[in-house]
């Protein structure tokens, strides 16, 4: 965990459950988007999943502009990405399960 604090500093000055359960719940986000699609098995869950992934997103650069941090870019591309699988999913390009 020192090497993690070392490259985010704000890792070691908020709760220690918070590192991980934000670790998991984007692999989860990522996991959530990629594999429904790819299966076919729940598409719905695309929608759903890349709409947590842009909540999560959200809550980071409020997170980091509360703190004084301005290196949020990387967060608002991540959030444009998800709201555009979001929005394309649900209503451009929506997947049909399989049959």
């Amino acid at each position: 965990m020192a090497r993690v604090v070392e490259v985010f500093p704000w890792v070691g000055e908020t709760p220690p459950a918070l590192f991980p359960v934000t670790s998991v719940l984007d692999v989860l986000g990522g996991l959530g988007v990629l594999l429904p699609a790819l299966t076919r098995v729940l598409p719905g869950l695309t929608v759903l999943a890349a709409a947590g992934c842009a909540g999560l997103q959200l809550s980071a650069i409020a997170f980091h502009l509360l703190r004084g941090e301005t290196d949020v870019l990387f967060n608002v591309v991540v959030l444009a990405l998800a709201v555009l699988v979001a929005w394309g999913r649900w209503s451009r390009v929506p997947l049909e399960p399989r049959a």
